[in-house]
């Protein structure tokens, strides 16, 4: 099966962690929050369009990630969101959020201050915990 390509806007702001089975696992750039982009791979636009199975299966891997934030990273509240509107392909936001980050109690879309980036360590690091906690399948960092 060929896969759906990952917009290029995504590739852009996002680091490839590495694929589920029913989709890609990204991390946007900017290391302010740990904010994960779900790519299903679909060429439909909206998660509600997908066939039930796919859907249930796409939720599933949202749920591992919010795991992942809440058991791994330690917040306590995740953000999950499906806009699409800059970017049409479909894809899912999974972000931790707490009291103290640099945009609380606004959403992260205009409101992420610049600047911090992953360091390869932290990357690994995380990509390891995936691989472990959720059978993520690595992608070259």
């Amino acid at each position: 099966m060929e896969l759906e390509p990952i917009p290029d806007q995504l590739l852009a702001d996002c680091h490839v962690l590495g694929r589920f089975p029913a989709s890609t696992l990204l991390l946007n750039r900017n290391a302010a929050l740990p904010w994960f982009i779900l790519v299903p791979q679909t060429p439909l636009g909206d998660f509600l369009d997908l066939p039930q199975e796919q859907r249930l299966v796409v939720l599933a891997e949202c749920a591992g990630v919010s795991k992942f934030i809440k058991q791994v990273l330690g917040f306590d509240k995740v953000n999950f969101a499906g806009l699409g509107n800059v970017v049409p392909a479909m894809h899912l936001h999974i972000i931790g959020r707490h009291p103290q980050d640099a945009c609380w109690p606004q959403p992260v879309w205009g409101n992420l201050p610049g600047g911090a980036s992953y360091t390869t360590g932290q990357l690994r690091e995380w990509q390891a915990g995936l691989v472990s906690l959720l059978g993520l399948v690595p992608e070259p960092l």
